[in-house]
């Protein structure tokens, strides 16, 4: 993992932003895993300035989410779909073809990580996986346990992911997460990690530590040979 110390916010998203539009540009047709969350709205803010000046680096571009939250109707603003919507595939004009996306309100979860898992099977591996650190270590909704799950799959949710800013917010409590598994996420070809926040210094401390561990599930990506880790020097 090749770990960049920046400054504050802003610099770690320039920095994310610039080793990101290196691979898009000579990558004209990319797959893109994206998260969601306050970590990389800077950047995905910049990419979208960018489209404005270079729209045809977008055009092929294809965009698989993470994860989403479940149980919730899927008619809430703070799911991750309605977050990507307005922070992402508006602004770089991402059509319906090029996105790969959980359904936010599945009539039933297992298959909709079965039809999940197909799609990356069909269009993958993944070219960019932009990931941010969970406060609990958690990559997507991989989360600290006793095991990982490699593939697309349904997610107990812990009261940590629970008490963020999205699902405290909705009007109904998500009961469950679907994301993209371990494996998914390692396959990935290049992993742009953005690390910030000041209630996360406990997982950036273990994670700097290099021990790995189910219990802290961002450490698996020292085991991958191309990762650009982007900390928010202020965060520590």
């Amino acid at each position: 993992m090749n770990i960049h110390y920046c400054a504050d916010y802003e610099s770690m998203s320039q920095m994310a932003f610039d080793s990101l539009l290196i691979n898009l540009r000579t990558n004209l047709q990319p797959l893109i895993c994206t998260a969601t969350g306050y970590s990389p709205t800077r950047l995905y803010e910049k990419l979208a300035d960018s489209y404005q000046s270079d729209p045809k680096i977008f055009k092929d571009m294809k965009i698989i989410k993470l994860d989403e939250w479940g149980g919730t109707n899927g008619d809430y603003p703070n799911t991750c779909e309605y977050y990507l919507q307005k922070k992402l595939l508006e602004p770089l004009r991402i059509s319906k073809n090029n996105y790969i996306s959980f359904d936010s309100s599945p009539t039933d979860a297992k298959k909709e990580c079965d039809r999940m898992e197909n799609e990356i099977q069909e269009h993958g591996p993944i070219d960019i996986c932009i990931l941010g650190l969970g406060k609990n270590g958690h990559l997507g909704f991989n989360e600290p346990s006793k095991t990982l799950f490699p593939d697309c799959h349904i997610a107990n949710l812990s009261e940590s992911s629970l008490k963020h800013p999205m699902a405290s917010k909705m009007k109904t409590r998500p009961t469950y997460g679907l994301t993209l598994g371990m494996a998914n996420i390692l396959k990935s070809k290049k992993i742009i990690l953005l690390v910030t926040g000041p209630n996360k210094k406990k997982a950036i401390k273990k994670l700097l530590a290099r021990e790995i561990t189910t219990f802290l599930p961002a450490s698996f990506l020292w085991l991958h040979p191309n990762v650009e880790c982007f900390l928010d020097k202020s965060s520590l």
